[in-house]
């Protein structure tokens, strides 16, 4: 059985290992494979069972191409990367992996916030600098620092990401609201279910952890903007296209909207005409909240089982089955 992994650098740049998948055939692990040129990951797959993919594209032309493909790994919880309908049409299950970020995408969030918050970054490399050294006063602040207890934290998208970011703010003392289209109960524990309008008037913070469907492309706009609080903060380490980043852009550099941490955009990797690149306190991050050791292991972890399980005729994690 030939096994093949066109992308592996993000997944493992060294530190993990893939020794448990080796095990199970022939293994070739690919660091990159073109994103635009479908040919070069035709020809890397070439006569392979099993392909692993991350972010590289499997289209119905690589599909077309590859007949001995008999089943499709995703390397993260995202699949739209492959074309699963003409997959599903071939026999061929594709899996990804769910759950493995929680703890680490909702930690990450509040690493943007609290950046926001106090600017750890630039007042270090001040004093690095020799600032403090040389101040008249026993500290300095180049921007006012924010408290985030008692500030309403508004969440959009309330699943297992969700709602972590909504038990940390807890933790900071913050009012949590979630807006979601189907309500749990474990999420009733942690904030308070409202609508999109009234979350987005209440909100002094807003967090989006939704998926990227059509309701929700473009979900942070002009119009839904002009609804929030002067001076709300937005983060995003969801999708790229939920923001209409234009829209952000105009409301940061009219102060409408204070800060923005975003660690995903539009297009990936960012592209220089970005109008975020630009814009006043946009504290960007190059998609990277997912990329912590840990969670990387579990997409690991998850992987083998989901080809292990799959090998054994009982597949798990299929998104097209």
């Amino acid at each position: 059985m030939k096994i093949v992994v066109l992308d592996g650098y993000t997944e493992n740049p060294g530190d993990l290992s893939w020794g448990e998948l080796e095990k199970l055939g022939e293994f070739t692990v690919y660091d990159r494979t073109s994103l635009t040129d479908e040919n070069e990951a035709i020809e890397r797959i070439g006569d392979a069972e099993i392909v692993i993919t991350n972010k590289t594209p499997i289209t119905k032309k690589v599909l077309d191409s590859c007949p001995g493909i008999k089943y499709i790994g995703v390397l993260a919880t995202g699949y739209n990367v492959v074309d699963y309908a003409c997959a599903g049409e071939k026999g061929i299950p594709v899996t990804n992996v769910p759950g493995y970020g929680t703890d680490t995408v909702a930690q990450f969030a509040f690493g943007l916030l609290l950046e926001i918050c106090h600017h750890v970054a630039h007042h270090s490399q001040a004093v690095h600098e020799g600032r403090w050294e040389n101040c008249p006063d026993f500290c300095f602040c180049d921007y006012p620092q924010i408290e985030l207890a008692g500030k309403t934290m508004g969440i959009i998208g309330f699943g297992r990401i969700g709602q972590k970011v909504g038990t940390i703010a807890k933790a900071f003392g913050m009012k949590v609201l979630a807006h979601s289209p189907h309500e749990h109960e474990s999420g009733k524990a942690i904030g308070t279910y409202v609508d999109l309008d009234t979350l987005l008037r209440e909100s002094d913070v807003i967090s989006l952890h939704c998926p990227l469907f059509p309701a929700t492309e473009g979900i942070i706009n002009k119009e839904t903007i002009g609804k929030m609080k002067d001076g709300v903060i937005i983060l995003n380490n969801s999708r790229g296209p939920l923001v209409v980043e234009q829209d952000l852009a105009d409301a940061l550099n009219s102060g409408k909207v204070l800060a923005a941490g975003v660690d995903v955009v539009s297009s990936e990797p960012i592209h220089g005409d970005n109008p975020l690149l630009d814009a006043k306190n946009c504290f960007i991050t190059p998609h990277i909240a997912w990329a912590t050791k840990e969670a990387r292991q579990r997409i690991m972890d998850c992987t083998l089982k989901n080809l292990q399980a799959f090998l054994d005729g009982e597949p798990v994690n299929v998104v097209n089955g």
